[in-house]
């Protein structure tokens, strides 16, 4: 039987097992990082919650479609509330936020996520305090800080608010599925139907409160929205709960960093945006704070020699 610290290291390292399912899981924020050139250069503007709807909702139905599993017993509460924290209100929040600051202030505050899955850890998970998740938690941020800030950025107490509410909620829904894990017999896909459904509904009545009637949805919006829903919401969030299911809550809440970086990149390829010296040295914190969240601490590692 293995040690309490020998276990940590086999869930924190890097087995084959382990970095395929780390591979497939950071495939989910690699998509939701191509959310911005799709919005840009696909949607009709001035329709984000729209989009989220589109994203979350029917995926949701056509999961539950395919898998014919309905919550059971309190599983309707939890889904909702689960819904609600990792997909319906943060959609919302990341809505005011983006539309008060400058993306990159947006993108730099929901990187905060990470450090507060860390203290949640603490509170909720039991687990015990991490300076090391802290400290790199805190290096991820300066990192998609110095990739995504630009002279031009700007406070909104209003925006912040809503930047920081978004990354908290997000982190409060990451840890409270690892801590209420999945019924047994219920697998990620209809896991991810519950919570994509329950959170667009909750965006249904909001985006039609704040943003009115749907846009004309012409060919090249179609195909937008069927990325996001498709790729963005089914896909990415089946990979993204099947992996929260195996690896460890802080290792999964880093791998969030993604988005904003593959966000960068496309927007140098495909944009004409330009990556200079420092966004460069940002991108490196950036990717060192990613692969050292999948690593055992080394307070842990010597425990085991």
């Amino acid at each position: 039987m293995k040690s309490p610290a020998v276990q940590e290291v086999s869930l924190g390292g890097s087995p084959p097992g382990n970095l395929r399912r780390t591979a497939l899981t950071a495939l989910a924020p690699a998509a939701w990082g191509t959310t911005y050139v799709v919005t840009t250069e696909l949607l009709p503007p001035g329709h984000p919650l729209f989009a989220g709807l589109l994203r979350a909702l029917p995926a949701g139905l056509i999961a539950l479609a395919i898998t014919r599993t309905l919550p059971r017993g309190t599983w309707w509460w939890k889904a909702a509330v689960l819904g609600v924290l990792n997909i319906g209100l943060l959609n919302a929040l990341l809505f005011v936020s983006a539309e008060r600051l400058p993306g990159g202030v947006a993108a730099t505050l929901a990187a905060a996520q990470p450090l507060v899955v860390a203290v949640l850890a603490v509170a909720v998970l039991h687990e015990r305090p991490s300076v090391w998740r802290l400290a790199w938690g805190v290096t991820g941020v300066l990192g998609v800080g110095l990739v995504v800030l630009g002279p031009s950025a700007a406070l909104d107490f209003t925006g912040v608010v809503a930047g920081l509410g978004s990354a908290a909620s997000m982190a409060f829904g990451l840890t409270l599925t690892k801590r209420w894990g999945r019924p047994a017999e219920v697998g990620a896909t209809a896991f991810a139907g519950w919570q994509l459904a329950a959170g667009g509904l909750f965006l249904l009545p909001v985006t039609f409160l704040v943003e009115g009637p749907p846009p004309a949805i012409g060919p090249t919006a179609a195909l937008g929205y069927l990325w996001l829903g498709l790729v963005g919401g089914l896909i990415a969030y089946v990979l993204w709960f099947r992996g929260l299911g195996a690896l460890p809550v802080t290792s999964v809440a880093v791998l969030v960093l993604l988005s904003p970086l593959v966000a960068a990149v496309l927007g140098a390829i495909l944009l004409g945006q330009t990556l200079g010296p420092i966004q460069l040295v940002g991108f490196g914190l950036a990717l060192a704070a990613i692969v050292a969240g999948q690593l055992p601490e080394p307070t842990t590692e010597r425990k085991t020699e």
